[in-house]
């Protein structure tokens, strides 16, 4: 056996614990890449929950606002919805939420039952919507600007961390008048 096929396990080795180090180094994994950020957001006619009106997406355009992608069936939705009651009971931050691929009378109990943080809700029950925006599921939720430009995507429950270290500095940077919060 010659010396080099000595070392060629400690060579293997050390390219797998670079490998695996390398792979724990990753950022966020809810930070998945979107062809959307810094683009405008899609246009669209949906209707609102509440009562069927059509809703463009001229009508949401102004200030800053969260688009939270949701649904009944989504257990994390569950779990992020009092979050962001408490956000729009809190800062008067405007949520537009898109109710996707869900069951309409269903969503509107749930928000009766859960309460409802959203300015309105969209009817995406075919997905059509969600596509367009490169859902991958829900919840997922945008920052758009006053122009109607995505500024961020997250993919995943927005807590109170995400919150205050990442969505609430970006709409205070786009010129939304945040209140202050109550104690």
């Amino acid at each position: 056996m010659s010396r080099t096929s000595l070392f060629l396990p400690l060579g293997l080795f050390l390219v797998m614990a670079f490998m695996l180090w390398r792979g724990f180094a990753l950022n966020d994994p809810h930070e998945l890449p979107s062809a959307l950020l810094n683009q405008p957001l899609p246009a669209f006619e949906k209707t609102r929950l509440a009562d069927g009106a059509p809703v463009t997406r001229d009508a949401l355009l102004g200030e800053p606002f969260l688009l939270n992608v949701w649904a009944t069936w989504c257990p994390t939705c569950k779990a992020e919805h009092a979050e962001l009651n408490r956000i729009a009971a809190t800062y008067g931050v405007p949520l537009v939420g898109v109710n996707y691929k869900d069951n309409g009378p269903a969503a509107r109990a749930w928000l009766a039952r859960y309460g409802d943080p959203y300015r309105l809700s969209l009817v995406d029950d075919d997905g059509s919507l969600g596509i367009e925006l490169g859902v991958y599921g829900a919840p997922e939720t945008f920052v758009v600007d006053a122009e109607g430009v995505i500024r961020y995507k997250r993919v995943g429950a927005v807590d109170r961390r995400v919150w205050e270290e990442e969505i609430r500095p970006l709409l205070t940077r786009l010129g939304l008048p945040l209140e202050t919060p109550k104690a």
